[in-house]
């Protein structure tokens, strides 16, 4: 594996501020957009309100499966252990852990919004709310393992420090994808 300029061992305060600001910066904008989206579907939620209950887990869980990925990418690239071949069964088991972790916790996410549901009211099925969570929650999860990749190993390419940039990178993207599948497929499934 051929290591690019400069070192990821070492590191200074001053280096981290100088890479990270802008890029925090860039991440600050883009999440705005998320906020904007539900901001635009306030109707729909509060018409629903089950939906409000569900956005924090569905926006928090795309994100932090992609900062599993790309700590674990991370590593393996400290390591040494991966140059990001797709005859690699360590890196598809990886990704399909992953999915397999978004499935049971976006259906987990459906049926806990059923119950709070049934409590307080509302009118939307437990097969509607299915969908909703488990579409919305899988395209978040691939969007994930796909920005977890490019994040991970572009940061490696261009001589950053994968642990310093990747989790905010994926986190930030993976919310404002988040937010804005999950209304697009609400939407689409109450039939607005």
């Amino acid at each position: 594996m051929v290591v690019p300029q400069g070192s990821l061992g070492t590191w200074s305060a001053r280096s981290i501020v100088t890479t990270m600001f802008p890029l925090l910066v860039v991440l600050s904008f883009i999440v705005l957009w998320a906020g904007i989206t539900l901001e635009e579907a306030e109707e729909m939620i509060e018409q629903y309100g089950i939906l409000a209950v569900m956005v924090p887990t569905m926006v928090d869980m795309g994100g932090n499966l992609g900062a599993i990925l790309s700590s674990r990418l991370s590593s393996r690239f400290h390591l040494g252990t991966t140059e990001l071949d797709l005859r690699d069964r360590i890196l598809w088991g990886n990704v399909l852990a992953i999915l397999a972790l978004a499935a049971t916790v976006f259906t987990a996410l459906a049926f806990g919004a059923y119950a709070i549901g049934l409590v307080a009211g509302t009118e939307l099925t437990l097969a509607e709310l299915l969908i909703i969570s488990l579409v919305s929650g899988m395209s978040v999860a691939v969007i994930a393992v796909f920005f977890s990749f490019a994040a991970t190993y572009g940061s490696y390419r261009l001589g950053i420090d994968p642990d310093d940039a990747t989790i905010p990178i994926v986190t930030n993207v993976v919310d404002v994808f988040g937010m804005v599948i999950f209304i697009a497929v609400s939407a689409a499934v109450i039939g607005l």
